[in-house]
C-alpha cells in the first residue's frame, strides 16, 4: 500500500472466519487507508483479481514491520482496506515491492473504477473486547485507558 497504490484487496472467502480487528499497537505507527470501487469485471468474480489479491496479502505479510490489515465492504461496492505498518521503512518496502507495483499497474488498467489512498501516523491506539478483565479480575469498560493505554507490540 503506497501513496500510488491500487493493489487489489483480498476478497472474502467462503470459509467462516471469525471477525477480529487488528489489535491496538503501541504508537506511533502508520495506517494506510485504501478505499476503492472495483470495475464490474473485478467485482464479478474475476479469477485474476482474486488470485492477485491473495498473492498481495501473502507478500505484504512478509514485509518486516507489517502489523496487519482490516478489510470491510459495503453492499454498494465500496471496499475499505486499512493496512498497519510499524514505521516508514516498512511502508517504503511495501510501496517498492516489484510484484506490488505490477499489481498496482494492472489494478489501474483493469480492476478499479476509482480509489483513494491515505497514509496517517497513528498517535493514539487502544482496544476493547467484551469479557476482558484487568489484573484485579474486574471487567474492562469500553474506552478505559483511552489515552496512551495501548497494548505493547508482541
Amino acid at each position: 500500500m503506497s501513496h500510488q497504490s491500487s493493489a487489489p484487496v483480498p476478497r472474502p472467502s467462503s470459509a467462516v472466519v471469525p471477525v477480529v480487528p487488528v489489535r491496538a499497537y503501541e504508537p506511533p505507527y502508520y495506517a494506510v487507508v485504501f478505499t476503492s470501487v472495483k470495475t464490474e469485471s473485478a467485482d464479478g468474480g474475476s479469477d485474476a483479481y482474486g488470485e492477485t489479491a491473495e498473492r498481495m496479502e501473502e507478500r505484504v505479510k512478509g514485509i518486516p514491520g507489517f502489523l496487519g490489515m482490516d478489510i470491510a465492504g459495503s453492499p454498494g461496492g465500496l471496499t475499505v482496506t486499512v493496512g498497519y505498518f510499524r514505521d516508514a521503512d516498512a511502508l517504503e518496502a511495501w510501496r517498492s515491492d516489484a510484484e506490488h507495483r505490477a499489481a498496482q499497474k494492472r489494478g489501474r488498467a483493469e480492476w478499479y473504477e476509482r480509489y483513494t489512498l491515505h497514509v496517517a501516523k497513528v498517535e493514539r491506539s487502544y482496544g476493547f473486547e467484551r469479557g476482558e478483565q484487568d489484573e484485579h479480575g474486574k471487567s474492562i469498560e469500553p474506552g478505559a485507558g483511552a489515552g496512551a493505554g495501548a497494548e505493547a507490540e508482541g
